[in-house]
C-alpha cells in the first residue's frame, strides 16, 4: 500500500482554504487530487492528528474533513490501516449530490481524423505480407522509419532511420528516455506548468525536478533557465518548445539557441517534446530543437490525428537508439505492427490532415476565445497561434473551487495546479477548443454557472443559455 506523507500531502493541498466551512474545503480539496489522479487509488492518507499538526488546525477539523469523504465514498477507513483513497460506488452520494460527468474537457484532444478508417482498412490488407515475422521489434518498421527520417530532414534536421525508434505513443517515449538517462540522484530541468505526466515519468523514482517558468505572454524565463542549468546542473531538461502545453507559448529561435549553448555547457540531455508542434494553426514554422543541437526530440500521432493510435517516435542519435533498445526490453517488445502500417499510411497525406486540423481548431480557438470574452469578460484568455488549448488567468486563486464546482454540474475539467508542482497555479485553467461548437457552448455555460457559485468577483451574463444534451 501507497503511503502518502503528511507533507507532500500538505504540499499538493496548497492555498485550500476557501470562504465557507474549511473542513468542506479540505474535503473538497483531496476529493480534487483524487478524481485528478494526484492521489493514486489505494492510497493511504496521513493520520488525522499528523496532518492537522501539519496544517496548524485542529484534529477535529481534519476528522470531519476525513468523515465527509467517507460519507461520499472517497475514502474507505478500517482499523489498523487508516484512511484510504477510494472512489463512490454507484450507490454512494456525491458530496454536492451531482448528477455525474457530461462533458470531459479534462484532455487536450481531437476526434479521430477522416482519414483514419480508410487508412485502417488499407493497412490491415497490408498486414499478411508482416505475418511471416515473429512481430517482435522494439525499433519500429523500417518504412516507418525512413518516413519519419525524411519529414525530419524535410524540416530542416537531416535524419536516418537509423536515428528513430517507433515507440508506443509519447509518454511511453517519455517514460523509456527518463528510465533510461537519469538515476535515482540524476536532476531534470521541467518547465511549470507543464504535461503532468512528464512530471510523473521523471520523478517515477524520487528523481529532483528543477522547475522554470513558462508563461503564456512573456514564454520562457531567460534568468530562470541560466540559472536551473547553472545551479540545478541538470542531467535531463524536458520541454515543449512549440505550442507549449498548457501555456500555448512558443520559444523563440534566439532562446532555443540559448537553451541548447546552455544544455552543452552542463552536458544536459534536451528532450524536445514535440507532440504539438504540427498543430500550427497560423504563424511560421521554427526548426526543431535538434536545428541548434544535439536534442532528443519524441513525436506523435495521438494530438494530431487520433489518441486511439498509439503511435510515437523517439529521434536521437543512433548510439542512444541502440541503448534505448537495449533499455525497452525490460517493460515491452516493441510496437503493434498494423498499428505501423496505419501511421505509415496516414503519412503519406499528413500535410493534408495536418491542414484539415488547422482549420479546425483555428474554428474552436475563435470560437472559444468569443464565448469566454462574452460570457466571462474577466478572465485573461491567450491567443494561442496552435496546440489544443488556452491557459486562461481568472483573476483569482481559485481554481481548484472552479474544477469542483464544474465537476458537479457536469463539466470535467483539469485545474491549474494539475500543471503544476506543488499545488501552484491556482489562477489558472486549462480550457480545450479542440471538442466541437455545441461542447464548447455548453461547457462555458457551466463554466459560467460555476462561476458565480463560487462568489461575486467577476462580472457574467445571466442570460446565456447553454444548449442541452
Amino acid at each position: 500500500m501507497i503511503v502518502l506523507p503528511t507533507r507532500r500531502l500538505a504540499l499538493e493541498l496548497g492555498t485550500w482554504r476557501t470562504s465557507g466551512p474549511a473542513y468542506v474545503a479540505l474535503a473538497d480539496r483531496i476529493r480534487l487530487l483524487a478524481l485528478d489522479g494526484r492521489i493514486p487509488l489505494g492510497t493511504r492518507l496521513p493520520a488525522e492528528r499528523e496532518l492537522a499538526a501539519h496544517l496548524g488546525v485542529s484534529r477535529t477539523l481534519v476528522a470531519a474533513a476525513y468523515a465527509r469523504l467517507r460519507s461520499a465514498g472517497y475514502l474507505e477507513s478500517t482499523r489498523g490501516s487508516g484512511s484510504v483513497v477510494a472512489m463512490p460506488g454507484r450507490g454512494a452520494p456525491d458530496l454536492d449530490g451531482g448528477d455525474g460527468v457530461v462533458l470531459d474537457f479534462s484532455k487536450a484532444a481531437l476526434p479521430a481524423a477522416p482519414q483514419v478508417g480508410e487508412a485502417a482498412a488499407r493497412a490491415a490488407r497490408d498486414l499478411p505480407a508482416y505475418l511471416n515475422g515473429n512481430g517482435y521489434d522494439p525499433l519500429g518498421l523500417p518504412r516507418l522509419r525512413q518516413a519519419l527520417a525524411d519529414r525530419y530532414s524535410a524540416r530542416g534536421v537531416p535524419t536516418s532511420p537509423g536515428q528513430i525508434m517507433v515507440t508506443l505513443g509519447a509518454q511511453h517515449a517519455i517514460s523509456l528516455l527518463a528510465r533510461l538517462l537519469l538515476t535515482p540522484a540524476g536532476t531534470a530541468l521541467v518547465e511549470a506548468p507543464s504535461y503532468p505526466h512528464a512530471y510523473e515519468a521523471l520523478r517515477s523514482a524520487g528523481r529532483r525536478l528543477v522547475p522554470v517558468s513558462v508563461d503564456a505572454a512573456r514564454g520562457w524565463d531567460d534568468d530562470g533557465l541560466e540559472q536551473a542549468f547553472r545551479q540545478g546542473r541538470p542531467t535531463v531538461a524536458y520541454v515543449m518548445p512549440d505550442f507549449h502545453n498548457p501555456t500555448g507559448a512558443v520559444m523563440p529561435a534566439d532562446q532555443r539557441a540559448r537553451l541548447m549553448a546552455a544544455a552543452r555547457r552542463q552536458d544536459t540531455v534536451v528532450v524536445a517534446d514535440e507532440t504539438m508542434a504540427e498543430l500550427r494553426i497560423d504563424g511560421d514554422a521554427l526548426p526543431p530543437l535538434a536545428a541548434f543541437g544535439p536534442a532528443v526530440l519524441i513525436g506523435s500521432m495521438g494530438k494530431t490525428v487520433w489518441g486511439g493510435l498509439r503511435i510515437g517516435w523517439i529521434r536521437a542519435d543512433e548510439g542512444l537508439i541502440r541503448r534505448l533498445v537495449q533499455s525497452r526490453y525490460a517493460q515491452d517488445l516493441g510496437t503493434p505492427v498494423l498499428e505501423q502500417l496505419i501511421a505509415l499510411d496516414l503519412l503519406g497525406s499528413y500535410d493534408q490532415l495536418l491542414r484539415f486540423r488547422a482549420r479546425q481548431l483555428a474554428e474552436g480557438r475563435d470560437r472559444l476565445e468569443e464565448l469566454l470574452r462574452d460570457v466571462l469578460p474577466g478572465w485573461e484568455v491567450p491567443h494561442v497561434g496552435g496546440g489544443l488549448s488556452t491557459w486562461v488567468n481568472l483573476g483569482a486563486p481559485v481554481s481548484s473551487q472552479l474544477a469542483l464546482a464544474a465537476r458537479d454540474r457536469g463539466l470535467l475539467l483539469g485545474a491549474g495546479p494539475r500543471f503544476g508542482i506543488d499545488g501552484v497555479f491556482e489562477r489558472f485553467l486549462r480550457v480545450p477548443f479542440s471538442y466541437p461548437t455545441e461542447d464548447t457552448r455548453l461547457a462555458v455555460g457551466i463554466l459560467a454557472t460555476a462561476w458565480r457559485s463560487l462568489d461575486d468577483r467577476a462580472p457574467t451574463r445571466t442570460d446565456f443559455a447553454p444548449a442541452l444534451v
